[in-house]
């Protein structure tokens, strides 16, 4: 079992540079795993017990799988393990997505959990129902697919972010950048943003977005692009109500070997979500 100073040591480094780095950084024999579903449900099989710890808050509570095929149903231990998740969350439940490490024997394993109770509970616990922990390579029930919220905090908790965003098509990078908006993840939104933006006080207004279209090129007019306009419609809402922005997202690159970022300031401003 893994010491709370080790816990610390790795905290550190894992929040200041990219995982699959730290163990070499801090002089430590472990890594974080990032195993496929299949694997994964052999490591947590029913019933297993593990630790959660949380990426962000560096708190950590412990879990029982009761459930799931396609991803783990858990439940709290107990009653002080559902109120430390709780403080993770604000003191609010909430389906937003966190990147976490599961940690079971030897295995620190890179998963996304949401904070939200539902469905059916048995345990003691103050929590009324179950929640949900992905893998990668894990779906929901109603899909084949990973959720890409879930998908994008598995490679956040490995430290496979930056590999991924430097691969992904320019269509993909505007996927990415409103699923952040939508977990309200300021280092996600961060990465794939052109310019430095104190995120802080605009994540919070955006209580939902959706992107509902885009429209695309094919992939071979894109091999030797540096910049692209991108026409989309988005959807969302903040205390003022509903609000529709139908236009182009811009996205630059230095190089076609680069990796895509998106232009905030012109998004932001065009939605009256930045002030200049």
């Amino acid at each position: 079992m893994k010491s709370t100073i080790g816990i610390l040591i790795i905290l550190h480094f894992l929040l200041a540079v990219p995982l699959e780095k730290t163990a070499a950084a801090a002089n430590i024999s472990y890594k974080i795993e990032m195993p496929d579903w299949k694997e994964v449900n052999q490591i947590l099989p029913k019933y297993t017990k593990f630790t959660v710890l949380d990426v962000e808050t560096g708190k950590k509570f412990k879990v029982q799988r009761r459930a799931g095929s396609h991803h783990a149903d858990v439940q709290p231990l107990t009653a002080k393990d559902t109120s430390i998740m709780k403080k993770i969350y604000g003191g609010k439940w909430s389906w937003k997505r966190r990147a976490i490490i599961v940690i079971h024997k030897d295995h620190w394993i890179a998963a996304s959990m949401h904070g939200m109770p539902h469905g059916a509970g048995a345990l003691k616990n103050n929590f009324p129902g179950h929640f949900c922990i992905h893998f990668y390579g894990s779906t929901t029930h109603r899909t084949n697919s990973m959720d890409l919220s879930h998908m994008l905090m598995v490679l956040k908790a490995g430290g496979k972010l930056n590999e991924y965003l430097a691969k992904a098509t320019p269509y993909d990078i505007i996927y990415a950048y409103f699923t952040a908006f939508k977990q309200q993840d300021k280092r996600i939104v961060s990465k794939i943003s052109l310019q430095k933006v104190n995120w802080k006080p605009i994540l919070p207004q955006l209580e939902y977005i959706n992107l509902s279209r885009m429209e695309y090129l094919p992939p071979e007019d894109l091999t030797e692009e540096i910049s692209l306009d991108v026409p989309v419609d988005v959807e969302w809402f903040n205390k003022t109500g509903r609000h529709f922005f139908r236009g182009e997202i811009h996205l630059v690159r230095f190089s076609p070997q680069d990796t895509w970022k998106v232009d905030s300031i012109h998004f932001l401003t065009e939605n009256n979500l930045l002030k200049q």
